[in-house]
């Protein structure tokens, strides 16, 4: 069996109601469609699971790779918890028009209703028109029975929590806390391996032939999360050259690294695959005698038995950098 090399996968695009054009002219993504609105750039989703698009692997999947390489791609301890299954799902989403209001279910219930992982997820806002915004959580806390009265009589933006956003804003949004992504807003998402997503309100929106996205009103109510924050935004520092964390939670570390010139990077504090996104700019990977380029919107998947690599921005670029402890 051949040691592993730098991983970079064929997206996966996905056409949405809301969906429009920024994931082709912003990020380059190989699509004439102008309602596409995510691009899964890792993902090992029953009935979408990531192809290698390049060296030796080329044309291998995600299930394939973790069969053969266990815990050489995932790291030990990740092998061990999640077997064969990849544990994140990594996204850039454009939101042409505002998505369905929605939650998520946490672990349990959606193990016991959908025999699934929950998902607790991040966003990390890549660009964002003028006044578009996210609405996350409540603006304060709320029953049950005020909730529904809000959904009932279409008010519920009333006491939703409503943020205008720009380019580097991060929110994290754990299971049962409500949420949708605006109109005009461009981000990366990086989330549990779980496609489980209760839509409590989606605007009144007819699909094409006049039908309608389900809603999911009576799983929703003891999902949600009633309690209130003084702000959702998360707050963080960012350094040059080096990785400042965002957001730490027991499914995913995120950090954000800002880059020009050259940094050698030593992952052997780690047991654990690392991802890579590019979310400004464009830099180049170099491992042994493989060398991969990341522009802007794209991703890599490092594995875990690949400790020492080199990255270099020949202009200021950004990157998340994304593992789990």
């Amino acid at each position: 069996m051949k040691d592993l090399q730098l991983l970079k996968f064929t997206p996966i695009l996905k056409d949405k109601i809301w969906g429009g054009e920024k994931l082709s002219t912003l990020l380059h993504k190989n699509s004439q469609r102008n309602d596409i609105g995510e691009s899964w750039e890792i993902s090992d989703v029953e009935g979408d699971t990531s192809v290698v698009s390049n060296g030796f692997l080329k044309g291998k999947n995600l299930k394939e790779l973790i069969a053969e390489y266990k815990s050489d791609l995932v790291g030990t301890k990740i092998y061990n918890h999640f077997g064969e299954k990849f544990p994140l799902l990594i996204k850039y989403i454009d939101a042409k028009e505002a998505l369905s209001i929605q939650l998520h279910p946490h672990d349990d219930l959606a193990k016991k209703r959908h025999n699934s992982f929950g998902k607790t997820e991040m966003w990390y806002v890549m660009q964002a028109d003028e006044k578009a915004n996210l609405i996350v959580g409540f603006q304060k806390e709320v029953t049950p029975k005020e909730y529904l009265h809000h959904l009932e009589n279409k008010t519920l933006t009333d006491i939703l929590n409503i943020d205008e956003v720009q380019k580097g804003d991060v929110y994290f949004i754990p299971t049962g806390r409500v949420h949708a992504i605006g109109a005009g807003v461009l981000l990366a998402e990086i989330q549990q391996t779980s496609d489980i997503t209760y839509r409590i309100y989606d605007w009144d929106r007819a699909n094409p032939d006049g039908t309608f996205r389900d809603l999911h009103t009576d799983e929703a109510i003891d999902a949600i999360d009633y309690s209130a924050k003084e702000s959702y935004k998360t707050t963080y520092s960012k350094h040059q050259n080096a990785s400042s964390e965002i957001v730490s939670c027991p499914y995913f570390t995120t950090n954000v690294l800002p880059l020009k010139g050259k940094i050698n990077v030593n992952h052997n504090d780690k047991d654990s695959f690392v991802i890579y996104m590019c979310v400004e700019g464009s830099t180049t990977f170099t491992y042994q005698n493989q060398t991969e380029k990341l522009a802007m919107g794209e991703t890599i998947l490092i594995p875990a038995s690949i400790k020492n690599i080199e990255i270099v921005a020949e202009n200021q670029s950004e990157l998340l950098e994304v593992y789990i402890k």
